[in-house]
């Protein structure tokens, strides 16, 4: 009799199946047994990895993560603030080939130390530019926090690969013109919907400009003083 080969069903595996099964159910329609028909394995097999559904996706957000550092976070640029740049353009362009996938990935357990050495270069480049290390931390956690922020958002509001159910919107999936009406008596915040949900990519690098010159401002150590 011929054996059949088999691929081992390991904590990966089952990650890996599950971020491409997100696409298609989004995080709430994402279930163990969803995922275990796709694997085609019974749904206690997956129990014996996985207690529960956020232990899955403290595997999930952990996959991600792996292919992060793979991918453009291992080797940051000298310059701290296009480092910082690089790493949350990075972060956001990964977390939008999910759908749900800044939720996923946020208030996560990660269930390796696949996070620690890019963080540590990117710690490094703060700390070698005057930052002091809190001050490294602080700006690095800003900065990934107005990341995740931003992507839930954008998810939620959107339409297409990566988004959330979406709308009959447009392009932003979000009715505009239905949102301007309810608050017509109300213009600025009327006319803040184009700002709000609309043109992701120009809202998501001016945001991220803000926070890098804040940063800048409030957390690095200031050089000496110039005489006058």
């Amino acid at each position: 009799m011929v054996k059949v080969a088999t691929t081992k069903l390991d904590r990966t595996r089952v990650a890996r199946t599950a971020l491409d099964l997100l696409n298609e159910t989004g995080l709430e329609g994402l279930t163990l047994r969803a995922i275990a028909q796709r694997l085609d394995v019974k749904a206690p097999a997956l129990y014996w990895h996985f207690k529960d559904k956020q232990a899955l996706l403290d595997e999930m957000a952990t996959e991600m993560m792996r292919r992060m550092g793979e991918e453009f976070l291992s080797a940051p640029d000298a310059d701290w603030r296009v480092a910082l740049t690089a790493a949350m353009r990075g972060m956001r362009e990964h977390l939008l080939r999910h759908r749900d996938g800044a939720k996923v990935f946020s208030g996560t357990h990660y269930t390796d130390l696949s996070y620690a050495a890019p963080m540590e270069a990117h710690l490094r480049v703060l700390a070698e530019a005057g930052f002091a290390p809190g001050a490294a931390a602080r700006a690095w956690f800003t900065a990934y926090s107005y990341t995740i922020g931003y992507v839930i958002e954008e998810q939620a509001s959107s339409t297409g690969p990566g988004s959330g159910d979406g709308g009959d919107g447009g392009d932003g999936g979000y009715d505009l013109v239905a949102r301007a009406e309810r608050l017509a008596a109300y213009p600025l915040a009327a006319a803040a919907g184009e700002e709000l949900f609309r043109a992701h990519d120009r809202g998501f690098e001016e945001g991220l400009a803000a926070v890098v010159a804040g940063i800048g401002a409030t957390l690095a150590t200031p050089g000496p003083a110039a005489s006058g």
